[in-house]
């Protein structure tokens, strides 16, 4: 009697990335689709502002969004700080040339000095913070003078390694990002026509002179987001570590998980009644 020859599943690689890749042409659709469905039909809004840094998220979101509400409609804002690198300024430009939406360059340095002068013990992380959240102060009230919606740029790895400033960067209420991991961000901007000068330098957040997003890490991107993959499917450190992942990467990425949970909510209030908001009190589109 023949037999059929044995099949056996190919071994696993730690280091493939086959499970981030996307469908470039349809994410871009779906999220045009999603800002339109937002922005437009739930909000009844025509306009949108955006915080233009210079970096790989925020320009695509204006690509995005230039596409999804008309160029004309777009607002994109950058907001140097006197530290900022003059990088970060020409690539917002690049955007702007690239898409076509409407530019203003507002100066925080004035309006975060005018604290940091108070404090003069702030290290790098605080004077950070101050600048990231001023940087929001000043996007939502444009949008108020614009008539229009701010729309956030954070991508799911940034989210959920924490690496954002609570009530500055994650406050937008629309961001077409968020549950793209950062390699996913480059694909689709490398597809939609986001320059190669941006999509190729080394993320950052422009907040200290030389300060990169994976110096801060202690991993790649890419290696953070092939272990967030399969941590979020459920899988354990030690069952990741059997896989091959290096074990000490997989206690890096899971306690940056763990740790920085709570930003990813709105503040936990005492529930006093079974009105309580977000907790028994939901609209439809909350479930």
């Amino acid at each position: 009697m023949n037999r059929l020859p044995i099949q056996y599943a190919p071994a696993f690689d730690p280091n493939s990335s086959e499970n981030l890749k996307i469908n470039e042409a349809l994410m871009t659709d779906w999220l045009v689709a999603f800002l339109q469905d937002e922005i437009v039909r739930r909000r009844k809004m025509t306009k949108a502002v955006v915080g233009v840094s210079g970096g790989v998220d925020s320009a695509l979101v204006a690509f995005l969004l230039a596409r999804a509400l008309g160029a004309e409609n777009v607002y994109g804002i950058r907001m140097p700080y006197r530290s900022s690198s003059q990088d970060s300024l020409d690539h917002a430009s690049l955007v702007v040339q690239a898409t076509g939406i409407n530019i203003q360059t507002i100066e925080i340095t004035g309006a975060a000095d005018g604290y940091l002068n108070l404090a003069s013990d702030a290290d790098g992380r605080r004077r950070g913070n101050v600048m990231a959240r001023t940087r929001m102060i000043i996007l939502f009230d444009q949008s108020q003078k614009l008539g229009c919606i701010p729309v956030g740029t954070g991508n799911k790895t940034e989210r959920l390694f924490g690496y954002f400033t609570w009530h500055a960067d994650d406050s937008p209420p629309v961001n077409p990002l968020g549950d793209l991991y950062k390699t996913q961000v480059w694909a689709l901007s490398r597809y939609i026509g986001v320059p190669s000068v941006i999509v190729d330098k080394p993320a950052s957040a422009d907040l200290i002179v030389g300060q990169t997003d994976e110096t801060d890490f202690g991993i790649t991107y890419e290696k953070a987001d092939r272990i967030l993959y399969y941590l979020l499917k459920g899988f354990s450190e030690s069952r990741l570590t059997e896989m091959g992942f290096p074990a000490a990467e997989v206690k890096l990425v899971k306690r940056r998980l763990d740790t920085t949970h709570w930003k990813r909510h709105l503040p936990t209030v005492a529930m006093l009644s079974n009105t309580s908001i977000n907790d028994y009190y939901l609209r439809p589109v909350d479930y």
